[in-house]
């Protein structure tokens, strides 16, 4: 199995959950522009640290299972987890909020 198959399948319950908020109306222009920020900051993190951590030799990946693109010595694949997290966890908190009648993230 890739990593990119693997981020394929979590990607991907990731964007039923955005889409399920979107389509109920949660995701207001202030939360997308919120998530868009957090998503820039995250990812410029996560090519930092990883670059650091990868050429300090504290983790490495193995070469058949990734595509072969990479962000300095950070490999495409792993900035799925970032962009999950950042799309995620605000879609899940708005989805809940709404089954428990409570108000919207941007209220």
């Amino acid at each position: 199995m890739t990593y990119l198959i693997l981020n394929a399948g979590f990607l991907l319950v990731v964007t039923t959950c955005v889409v399920a908020a979107a389509l109920r109306g949660l995701l207001t222009r202030r939360l997308m522009a919120s998530m868009g920020i957090a998503l820039g900051i995250v990812l410029t993190l996560t090519a930092v640290f990883d670059n650091v951590m990868i050429s300090a030799g504290l983790f490495s990946y193995d070469p058949a299972h990734l595509v072969g693109w990479f962000v300095g010595l950070a490999p495409l694949e792993d900035f799925a987890y970032p962009l999950a997290a950042v799309l995620l966890l605000p879609s899940i908190w708005v989805l809940v909020g709404a089954r428990k009648g409570g108000a919207r993230a941007d209220a």
